[in-house]
C-alpha cells in the first residue's frame, strides 16, 4: 500500500562468499527415492559466481553486453514428502524482452522444479511480493519453498536468530515455483537504454513481468504447463493487471492467487489522501468505506489482545463484525476525514477532529463486542495501531504483534511486525543464497526492499491517478472464463484488511451474466499469513485443493460475499485487453 513507514531507503543484503555446499550423497543418506528422482538428485551441482555489479538506483541500467542468463543449478531432496521428493533450484537472471525482441531488463529469480510423477506437465506458479519496491524474498523464504525461515510470529521468540528449516508445508510436491524480483529489487536491473525507473509504474511493471514470464516459458520450455500467478500485497494489484496482459498476449493462465490484497487504491482514503492532496473532497470520498474495511481486522487484533467483550473464533467474530459494519456503515463517513488524517499523524490539519461521542461509542460497543477502550483507540487522534494497548504499539502487518513504545527497535522501523521479520530475513538471505542455492554476487547487494521505488512509482493506470484493478480482473475473466481466482487474507492484517478485499471482489457480483470462479479464504495471521505456524498447514491444504480443482473447505464463494459498499458498487467497463500491452 502507498503508506510509508519509517525505513531506510534500501534494505540490502550481501552474499559475496561461496558458502558451504553440502554433498548430495549426504543429503540422500537413508532416503528412499523413486529411480528417476534418485538419478536427478545425484546429478552434478553447478554453483555460479555472478560478478556483475547490479544496481537498484532509479537511473541505473545495464549495458546490453553485460546482461547474461547464466545461473546456478543445485540438487536437493525434500524429506517431508511421502515419498521424499528430489528437486532442483535454479538461481540467476533471465532477460525480459518485449514483443519485438528488444531487451528490457535483466531479472533475478529462483526457480524450484521437480520431475512429474504421472507424466503430466507439472503446474508452474510465479510468485512475487509487492511494495511496490519489494523483492520476492519474503514469499521466497517464508512461504512454500522447500525450506523456510522459522519465525515465532506473532511472538518474537529467539529474534533475530531464526533458523532455516525444511518446510513441511512446501508446495514443491504440487507445483514448480518461480520467485521473481522486479527491476530495482533483488538483483534485477533494467537494460539500457531503459533504466530501473522505466519500470517503476503500474503499466510498465505489468509489461516487464509479462515479458519475464514469456522468457521463462521459452527457456524452460513449459508452455504446456498449467500456469498460475501468486502475488502478495501490491503484488495482488500487479496480478490483476498482469493476468490481463498475459491473456491478451496469448499466455493463458489456469489460476491466480491474491494474498493480502489491495485491488483498488481508491477504496482506501489512506491511499487517495496522498494522491489527491490537497483536494480532500476527492481524497475522502470513500473514507467511510475505509473505516468499515479496516474495523473487522482491528477487532480481530483487539480480541487477540483481550480488548473485546466476546469470546469467539476468528471466523465467528468476523461474521459479527461484518454484520456490525453493515448496520452502522452510513455513520462512518462523518468521521472519515479526521480518522484518515489521524493515521498520518495530522489529526488537526483541517481543524478540530470530529470523533464519535461517548453515547455513540457505547451503542457501538453493545453491537460490536469491542470494549469502549478499544473503540476509543480506533476513533482517536492517533494511528489506531497506537491506541489499542497503553504504552505499546501493535503491528500494522500483524495486529497481534506488539512492542513497548520505548523499545529501541522501533527507531529503525515504526511497525513491530516489520521489526519481527526484517533483520532475521536479512540474516537468512546471507546464508541461503551461497549455501543452499549455490549463487553468489560479490559485486552487488541483494535489495529486499527499495523505498526509492515506491517514492517514485507512477501509480496511474487506465487513465486514473491510482489503480483500480477490478476492471483488469474482469477483463482477464472475460478473455478466460475458466480462470480460477483465490483470495487469501489474514484476519489480523491491518495493512490490507480482509473485509476491504471482500468488498472489492464483491463488485464482480454486479456484472450481469458473469460466472466467475472466485473464492475467498481467511486465516489467523497478518499480512504474511504463512509465517503463522497454525495457519500455514491450512493454507497448504487449501492450495493443494485449489490446484487439484477441489472445493476448498470454509472458503467463501463470490456469490456469498457481502454486497459491495453502496457508494462503490460497480466495476464500470472492463479494462481493454490492449490497455497495457504496448
Amino acid at each position: 500500500m502507498m503508506y510509508r513507514n519509517a525505513r531506510a531507503a534500501c534494505w540490502r543484503v550481501s552474499f559475496a562468499g561461496a558458502g558451504r555446499l553440502f554433498a548430495v550423497a549426504v543429503l540422500l543418506a537413508g532416503t528412499q527415492l523413486p529411480a528417476g528422482a534418485q538419478q536427478l538428485a545425484q546429478a552434478t551441482d553447478s554453483p555460479y559466481v555472478d560478478r556483475t555489479a547490479y544496481s537498484s538506483k532509479a537511473d541505473a541500467g545495464l549495458d546490453p553486453s553485460v546482461a547474461n542468463e547464466r545461473s546456478a543449478l543445485m540438487h536437493h531432496v525434500w524429506h517431508a514428502g511421502k515419498p521424499a521428493l528430489a528437486y532442483t533450484t535454479r538461481t540467476g537472471h533471465l532477460i525480459a524482452r518485449d514483443a519485438s525482441g528488444r531487451p528490457q531488463a535483466s531479472m533475478s529469480y529462483v526457480a524450484y522444479s521437480a520431475a512429474s510423477h504421472d507424466g503430466k506437465p507439472r503446474p508452474v506458479t510465479f510468485f512475487y511480493n509487492g511494495g511496490p519496491g519489494s523483492a520476492a524474498a519474503l514469499l521466497h523464504l517464508g512461504s512454500f519453498a522447500p525450506t523456510r525461515l522459522a519465525t515465532a510470529e506473532p511472538a518474537f521468540g529467539s529474534w533475530p536468530n531464526y533458523p532455516m528449516v525444511e518446510n513441511a508445508e512446501s508446495l514443491i510436491a504440487t507445483t514448480d515455483m518461480v520467485f521473481i524480483d522486479p527491476p530495482g529489487t533483488g538483483l534485477s536491473e533494467a537494460i539500457l537504454p531503459n533504466t530501473n525507473r522505466s519500470f517503476w509504474g503500474c503499466d510498465s511493471d505489468a509489461r516487464v513481468m509479462r515479458d519475464f514470464i514469456r522468457r521463462y516459458l521459452q527457456v524452460n520450455p513449459r508452455q504446456d504447463a498449467p500456469l498460475y500467478l501468486y502475488g502478495e500485497s501490491y503484488g495482488t494489484a500487479r496480478t490483476d493487471m498482469l493476468a490481463l496482459v498475459l491473456e491478451s498476449a496469448g499466455v493463458h493462465l489456469t489460476g491466480i492467487v491474491l494474498q493480502s490484497s489491495i485491488l483498488n487504491y481508491f477504496g482506501y482514503s489512506t491511499s487517495s489522501a496522498a494522491a489527491y492532496y490537497p483536494d480532500y473532497a476527492k481524497a475522502m470520498k470513500y473514507s467511510g468505506d475505509t473505516i468499515g474495511g479496516f474495523l473487522p481486522s482491528y477487532a480481530a487484533s483487539a480480541a487477540y489482545h483481550r480488548q473485546t467483550e466476546v469470546t469467539a473464533s476468528d471466523a465467528f467474530y468476523a461474521l459479527q463484525m461484518r454484520a456490525f459494519v453493515s448496520v452502522v456503515h452510513n455513520e462512518f463517513q462523518s468521521y472519515g476525514t479526521s480518522w484518515t488524517l489521524s493515521q498520518y499523524g495530522f489529526p488537526t490539519l483541517l481543524g478540530k477532529p470530529v470523533l464519535p461521542s461517548d453515547a455513540v461509542l457505547e451503542r457501538w460497543r453493545a453491537l460490536s463486542g469491542l470494549n469502549t477502550h478499544a473503540l476509543r483507540g480506533y476513533f482517536s487522534t492517533q494511528p489506531f495501531t497506537d491506541g489499542l494497548l497503553p504504552g505499546s504499539k501493535i503491528g500494522r502487518y500483524d495486529g497481534r504483534t506488539s512492542l513497548r513504545n520505548d523499545d529501541p527497535r522501533l527507531k529503525q522501523d515504526a511497525d513491530p511486525s516489520s521489526v519481527l521479520i526484517e533483520r532475521p530475513l536479512s540474516n537468512a538471505l546471507q546464508r541461503q543464497f551461497p549455501d543452499y542455492l549455490g549463487f553468489s554476487a560479490p559485486n552487488a547487494s541483494y535489495v529486499s526492499l527499495n523505498m526509492d521505488t515506491i517514492d517514485q512509482w507512477d501509480f496511474s493506470h487506465a487513465g486514473k491517478v491510482l489503480p483500480d484493478t477490478i476492471p483488469d480482473l474482469l477483463g482477464a475473466l472475460r478473455l478466460n472464463p475458466a480462470l480460477k481466482v483465490l483470495a487469501l487474507s489474514g484476519y489480523h492484517d491491518l495493512a490490507t484488511p480482509f473485509y476491504a478485499t471482500e468488498k472489492q471482489l464483491a463488485r464482480l457480483r454486479t456484472i450481469r451474466g458473469l460466472k466467475a470462479d472466485v473464492m475467498v479464504s481467511n486465516y489467523a495471521g497478518g499480512h504474511m499469513i504463512y509465517l503463522d505456524d497454525n495457519s500455514r498447514p491450512k493454507m497448504q491444504a487449501d492450495l493443494r485443493d485449489y490446484y487439484a480443482g477441489k472445493q476448498i473447505r470454509d472458503a467463501i464463494p463470490l456469490s456469498l460475499l457481502d454486497s459491495p459498499w453502496p457508494d462503490n458498487r460497480g466495476v464500470g467497463t472492463a479494462t481493454p485487453a490492449d490497455a497495457a500491452t504496448h
